[in-house]
């Protein structure tokens, strides 16, 4: 096994926080996973949510087993008077009540990526994974890595499991947050960590091993303000003495690598890599960056990937990048490449049928996503829309027409994108759905033999679906029944 630098964090201790009072907001996840862990180390927490339901009463009478104070049905306007920190989910807008009177009060507001980073072992290293797609791939790509090179490691973060556990999970039982001395060893000396915009923005002293940004394109620009905003704060991946990999393709990546990042930088490309970077050259994975020749070190052929489309070859040179600035080997590196599959609901081939594809990228929730996957396919007919995040559809479908036999729109942004449609590819036959099992119907109907039927929503599924693995469950099931009704 190979072996990688050493960054540690400022080890938080137990003692520090024992007796302190800490609010956390939010008992979904990762709150329950940082109010136990708060209440572990001796600090007296109040667990706040605005919701009370099924979930949320689970989690409370958990939590209310190991001392916590857990309140419902409501967030407070501010915080208590004796409250010293504030830890918050992720998906709390930064402009909501209780935190800027936090902010006010001069109490530090942290995420449970900062509690978990102050508490991780010194030599736990954490490579790391944001952008606005491929984020999930990616980070798979990489935990498939470092296993593949023997590291005690894991997925962790926004996939995965909780960082606060994977901090302080021990060989034979914790860290000492149950009482115990704590002396075993870490079980993870490596992990895998993919962080969202939200998640990033409340971190303060993350200081990563190596941190990649995959891409930058509108998203989530109604929780950050701006597009400014949003790229600072995936910035914050990037830290001093940190390897800062970038898509050197993407205009917007490069320009927040050239400002934000201290350290080495490494860029990846989907062409012939300049020196420092990774590429492709005569169709191979090439690395250029670590490899000691300026010829560069072959990791695969792009033909083993068994995932489809440019973005995941570029996914691919992305987790490649990382386990590079960890010491990993080329040959490990092409080898779990070689051998990786992805997760469901991201470009995942359900069936097929009578000639035709059926394909479930659910994932694609937004209209950067949706453009990388309709590229994967020659001719599609495409499933799409849902509950749309303010962002624009004209750049999709002007860079998709030529791809598109048909589309199927449903969700509450159909009648946008049917507009961009009419505009940008107005050859292209429009149908209208009130249903997943309706969508692929009719899709089944305007494809050919050859043609790929592909769910690539371009917008979020909270309008007709509990989330993008509902919406990809129910695509996959009526699928199906395609294949059953020849």
């Amino acid at each position: 096994m190979s072996e990688g630098p050493d960054v540690s964090g400022p080890g938080l201790s137990g003692p520090e926080l024992s007796g302190q009072r800490v609010l956390v907001v939010g008992v979904g996840l990762s709150g329950e996973a940082a109010a136990r862990a708060l209440a572990g180390r001796g600090a007296l927490v109040v667990a706040v949510d605005d919701s009370d339901g099924v979930r949320q009463q689970a989690a409370a009478q958990r939590l209310r087993e190991v001392g916590v104070d857990v309140r419902l049905g409501g967030l407070p306007t501010e915080p208590a008077a004796d409250i010293e920190l504030v830890v918050t989910s992720p998906g709390l807008r930064p402009t909501t009540p209780l935190l800027t009177a936090a902010a006010r009060r001069g109490l530090e507001v942290w995420g449970e990526v900062e509690l978990a980073y102050r508490w991780k072992p010194p030599t736990q290293q954490w490579l790391a994974v944001t952008g606005t797609n491929g984020k999930t791939t990616t980070t798979q790509m990489l935990a498939a890595i470092l296993a593949a090179d023997g590291r005690r490691s894991s997925a962790a973060g926004n996939i995965g499991i909780p960082l606060l556990d994977a901090v302080t999970a021990v060989e034979g039982g914790t860290d000492g947050t149950d009482g115990s001395e704590g002396t075993r060893r870490p079980r993870h000396d490596v992990l895998a960590v993919e962080l969202s915009s939200f998640q990033l923005h409340y971190t303060s002293t993350l200081q990563v091993a190596a941190g990649a940004v995959l891409n930058l394109a509108e998203d989530h620009l109604d929780w950050h303000g701006s597009m400014d905003a949003y790229a600072a704060d995936k910035g914050r991946v990037y830290s001093a003495g940190s390897t800062a990999v970038f898509n050197a393709a993407d205009a917007r990546t490069e320009a927040l690598a050239a400002t934000s990042a201290a350290g080495r930088r490494v860029g990846f490309r989907l062409g012939e890599p300049a020196a420092g970077e990774l590429g492709l050259a005569d169709g191979r994975l090439v690395d250029r960056a670590f490899a000691d020749t300026s010829d560069g070190a072959v990791l695969l052929e792009v033909d083993a990937l068994q995932v489809p489309g440019p973005h995941n070859v570029a996914n691919a040179l992305a987790a490649a990048a990382l386990a590079r600035a960890a010491g990993v080997d080329p040959s490990v590196i092409g080898a779990a490449l070689a051998a990786f599959r992805p997760g469901g609901h991201r470009n995942e081939v359900v069936v097929e049928v009578a000639g035709r594809t059926y394909v479930n990228d659910s994932k694609a929730t937004n209209p950067h996503a949706a453009a990388a996957s309709l590229a994967a396919y020659d001719s599609v007919v495409w499933i799409a829309g849902g509950l749309n995040k303010g962002l624009a559809f004209d750049e999709l479908i002007r860079g998709a027409a030529g791809r598109l036999r048909a589309a199927v729109l449903i969700g509450t942004c159909a009648e946008e994108i049917a507009d961009g449609l009419r505009r940008h590819a107005p050859q292209v036959p429009v149908l209208r759905a009130g249903s997943m099992d309706d969508a692929v119907e009719q899709a089944t109907k305007a494809s050919q033999p050859g043609d790929t039927v592909l769910l690539a929503p371009a917008a979020a599924s909270m309008d007709m679906f509990t989330d993008y693995a509902a919406r990809g469950e129910a695509f996959a099931a009526a699928a199906r029944q395609q294949e059953g009704a020849r």
